[in-house]
């Protein structure tokens, strides 16, 4: 197969879309991207691991704006923005977005959506900190307005205009925070949410009863437990250990329940079933 241009060209032809997206990765969030950049009038490109993965993107993006997915990481070598997408694990991320650095051509801008690591630690991996950002969307994409973008210190001021041209050319509020684990929205809101689980633990009370009180007492759209079952609760596993990956104290890691929870498969909607189980026809 011949190599594709590596021309660094913003957006497709006509399109007036600021970049032209390659986003690497076939799960929840990352085809939840797709779909809002090809809403938005964007050229978008999506890389799956495996054909078994592209046949499920293909299945979660039917009836979304046109989106090409693949299965050979060089076709996202026309890409001006590469969007990293894949599960929240330092070593397969470092090791993708080592990768994506050999495919993409000089003008590209290479970014990760993690949404607990380090990403002074990502860019360094991916070769390439100078041109390299943060883009911590939240889910389900399409509706979340919020749009957290982290910097590493190298990050060019050309890098960062690109980076909030694009967070609102999908119609998001690009909000700068920190580079520190779980960024603010996580950091924040996992401690409730664990505790939530905690609660549960030491009482016995169902799920629904514990969400219940939550929305119609404090007037949240959502219970924890439910919110955790959208989240993943392997997603959140994982971001409550790099959370606290820096205390021994066994109070502020993913509790015992979310554990037995992620052995038994039970990993929320995307499951069918988690804390509470869901019809899947």
């Amino acid at each position: 197969m011949s190599q594709p241009s590596r021309a660094g060209v913003q957006g497709g032809a006509g399109s007036g879309f600021p970049e032209r997206v390659g986003i690497a990765g076939s799960g929840t969030i990352a085809c939840g991207v797709a779909a809002c950049v090809a809403a938005s009038g964007g050229e978008v490109v999506l890389w799956a691991r495996s054909e078994e993965s592209a046949q499920r993107a293909r299945g979660r993006l039917a009836g979304a704006a046109p989106v090409t997915v693949e299965t050979d990481l060089a076709a996202l070598s026309e890409s001006t923005l590469a969007i990293e997408a894949i599960r929240e694990d330092l070593f397969l991320k470092r090791e993708l977005l080592a990768s994506l650095r050999g495919v993409l051509g000089a003008g590209a801008v290479m970014c990760t959506t993690t949404s607990s690591l380090k990403v002074s630690e990502l860019a360094a991996a991916s070769g390439e900190t100078g041109r390299f950002f943060g883009l911590h969307v939240f889910n389900p994409v399409k509706r979340m307005e919020l749009v957290e973008v982290c910097f590493p210190d190298e990050a060019r001021d050309d890098v960062r205009a690109r980076a909030q041209a694009f967070c609102a050319a999908i119609g998001k509020t690009a909000v700068e925070v920190p580079d520190e684990p779980g960024f603010v929205v996580n950091r924040l809101l996992f401690p409730y949410l664990f505790d939530a689980v905690r609660l549960l633990e030491r009482t016995g009370m169902k799920p629904a009863e514990i969400d219940a009180c939550m929305k119609l007492g404090a007037s949240y759209p959502m219970g924890p437990l439910e919110l955790l079952d959208l989240v993943g609760i392997d997603v959140a596993e994982a971001i409550g250990e790099a959370l606290y990956a820096d205390t021994a104290d066994p109070a502020h890691r993913p509790p015992g329940r979310i554990k037995e929870l992620v052995g038994e498969g039970r990993l929320g909607r995307k499951a069918g079933a988690g804390f509470y189980t869901y019809d899947r026809g």
